[in-house]
């Protein structure tokens, strides 16, 4: 089984609809790691139902189409398909509860060649079930390394974000708890490479791995707390290249350049020097100056 490029642009993803309350949200912050510390006031404004706010990642893990590589006729080798890049757009701040549709599509499939593996940029947009207002866009790349040379468009694809060329203006250490995936997969992603130390193994790491969006949602953590001042409203979009594993229990350093609304970042780990998110680009909007 193979690729069939027509067959796959044309391929009708299912539409997703979940309605999460309070607890999802929660469940979702206490999943990254917030609350470490039980009396710092910002971060219990995610992980206390008094006023709770919603994590700007959070769309990544609602109404989720699950692993229709696999589920469906698609002809890809998901076995070797691995998470590339991910970004998320928020039109509007998700509130703490409510019915979402989310509407999946593929974008383009790009074929590096024999060996060389293909690109799927895929998309889902999160819309409120009841009034149909658009909350998230969300844009994925997947790497599928089996499916090279299937016969599909050669194009070029867009070149990374690039990080400026000095020093980062900040950086901002958040560690990871031991347990932090066990938790995490309950958000949307239970796939045992997270959980089983047989498996983990079996795939050449020697313990089970931090989920991608995990650590996707720790750097987001980073940029709404040294960039934004905890306010999720100012948090416009973030988006980041997968480069390397974190094992739970690791620190993630985010380091940020600021230059004006954008955002570039990295995130690397305290203990290995290893960056495990690159090409950071996150846009934020100005704090609003209140009336005098």
């Amino acid at each position: 089984m193979a690729i069939v490029y027509d067959k796959l642009m044309a391929l009708k993803i299912p539409d997703s609809e979940q309605t999460y309350t309070a607890g999802d949200a929660i469940f979702y912050a206490l999943s990254l790691g917030l609350g470490q510390n039980p009396v710092d006031e910002n971060e219990l404004r995610f992980v206390y139902e008094k006023d709770l706010k919603v994590l700007p990642t959070f769309p990544c893990v609602v109404a989720h189409p699950g692993f229709w590589a696999r589920d469906l006729d698609t002809g890809i080798d998901w076995v070797k398909g691995v998470h590339g890049e991910h970004r998320v757009e928020l039109h509007k701040p998700l509130p703490p509860k409510g019915a979402l549709i989310g509407y999946s599509r593929i974008v383009e499939i790009v074929d590096k060649g024999p060996g060389k593996g293909a690109l799927i940029f895929s998309e889902r947009k999160l819309h409120d079930r009841a009034t149909g207002d658009l909350y998230a866009t969300i844009n994925q790349t997947s790497f599928v390394r089996g499916d090279g040379g299937f016969g599909g468009p050669q194009r070029p694809t867009p070149a990374p974000h690039a990080l400026p060329d000095r020093a980062p203006d900040v950086a901002c250490n958040l560690p990871t708890r031991p347990e932090m995936a066990l938790l995490y997969r309950w958000n949307a992603d239970m796939n045992p490479l997270h959980a089983d130390p047989v498996i983990a193994k079996a795939a050449g790491y020697p313990r089970p791995i931090l989920h991608g969006l995990a650590t996707f949602g720790v750097a987001g953590h980073a940029i709404l707390k040294t960039m934004c001042g905890y306010d999720p409203a100012r948090f416009k979009s973030i988006a980041g290249r997968f480069s390397s594993p974190v094992y739970p229990g690791e620190t993630v350093r985010t380091e940020m350049w600021r230059d004006g609304a954008i955002v570039s970042f990295r995130a690397r780990l305290v203990e290995r020097d290893v960056i495990v998110l690159n090409n950071g680009r996150a846009e934020i909007q100005a704090a609003v100056q209140a009336a005098v």
